[in-house]
């Protein structure tokens, strides 16, 4: 039954109880992604509560109103910031909140826009882009943070490959910033999906480093984002042993000059909150799948970082298929053969024409990559209190 309560924070004008509930009673032929707007609430006081220091959002991970607003609600006043779009949709929705600009190569335009519109901190990882800055960007009050790399795994993918400066011009950088006048601040990016508390020990011992070999007292250090999201049934994330670790090496690393804590996390904070719902359009020899979803859609990040295990399978009428689980090729909807999910799938093997396959943890990189690649790509929404059936 429809749930009766109704909030102004959500994606659809009325709140169904789950998935299963909308599923069965809607017969949807298209994609649907569904948010749970008390689990992004919930997971952003987790990581305010734990995480020593101040928690910004990354917008890039997903941008939606229903997303800031919600973040807002729950208490958080910082966000990062990677285009003049972004800006501005904070600044639309949280006037007051704080932005961090730390797309590190941006054009004398957008970084025009972003001095206009208050945006006070900024990153860099190379001369020509600290350049452009300190050119354009009054130094007054105003943080640069250099943003550095290293070889460290323990991410599904490196960074470090487009953005960073290694350590000897970390240290030119970061000597450059203080002379200027703005505020000498660090910071780095472990690598998406990082499950491995150890790669932000290093991080933090290197920005020491950095810092004493530029003899500069920096003001803030910013961890980055890459905490992980539920992904994988088997491999939970462990935010409580990733912040101490992060708390007891900064006081190691930096003794009495330990700077202020930052951390930018995507889809750490909107992850969870969002699972994606495709419906089965055929089974084709009891060998391939295929979805009306796929590579092309809001299961683009697959290709990238691989699939996501928490996944249920349901009847057009909500019942669980219980069928022995054995892997399958999935396609996605396009008549293109790249638009398919990596490897096989496991899958139920009673799953039929006309189910739905249930992805949890879809929160992150959905929305934002979803195309309209050959017709497909129209993602419905629906607002839920829980996402569990």
């Amino acid at each position: 039954m429809l749930a009766e309560r109704i909030t102004p924070m959500g994606l659809s004008k009325s709140i169904w109880t789950n998935p299963t509930e909308y599923l069965r009673s809607q017969q949807p032929e298209n994609p649907v992604l569904f948010f749970a707007p008390a689990v992004v609430q919930a997971t952003a006081q987790m990581f305010m509560a734990g995480f020593p220091g101040l928690v910004t959002y990354a917008v890039k991970s997903n941008p939606g109103e229903e997303v800031v607003e919600n973040l807002v609600t729950a208490g958080i006043e910082a966000f990062d910031c990677a285009s003049p779009f972004e800006i501005d949709l904070i600044r639309r929705l949280a006037p007051d909140a704080a932005i961090h600009y730390h797309n590190p190569v941006r054009s004398r335009v957008e970084i025009q826009h972003a001095v206009a519109r208050n945006v006070m901190s900024y990153s860099v990882d190379s001369h020509s882009e600290l350049a452009k800055l300190i050119e354009l960007v009054p130094a007054e009050g105003r943080e640069i943070s250099v943003r550095f790399k290293l070889p460290v795994s323990g991410a599904a993918y490196n960074f470090g490959a487009k953005f960073g400066a290694d350590e000897e011009k970390a240290v030119d950088l970061l000597i450059i910033v203080a002379a200027a006048g703005f505020i000498p601040s660090i910071t780095f990016h472990p690598g998406t999906q990082c499950i491995d508390p150890e790669a932000w020990a290093t991080y933090i011992r290197e920005a020491a480093q950095i810092a004493r070999h530029a003899g500069v007292k920096i003001a803030r250090l910013n961890v980055g984002g890459g905490f992980p999201n539920h992904r994988l049934a088997g491999v939970v994330p462990d935010y409580d042993a990733i912040f101490a670790t992060i708390d007891r090496v900064a006081d190691e690393a930096f003794g009495a000059d330990r700077p202020l804590l930052v951390c930018e996390p995507g889809r750490a904070l909107c992850g969870d909150a969002f699972a994606v719902a495709a419906r089965v359009k055929a089974v084709r020899d009891n060998e391939h799948v295929f979805l009306n979803d796929g590579v092309y859609g809001s299961l683009f990040e697959f290709s990238q970082i691989g699939n996501i295990d928490r996944v249920e399978v349901m009847d057009s009428q909500g019942h669980r298929r219980t069928g022995v689980v054995a892997p399958k090729i999935a396609f996605g909807p396009t008549c293109d053969s790249v638009d398919r999910l990596p490897g096989d799938v496991a899958f139920p093997s009673d799953i039929g024409e006309g189910d739905f396959v249930v992805f949890q943890g879809m929160g992150a990189y959905s929305t934002v990559t979803n195309t309209r690649f050959n017709g497909f790509g129209d993602l419905q929404r629906c607002t839920v209190l829980s996402l569990k059936s």
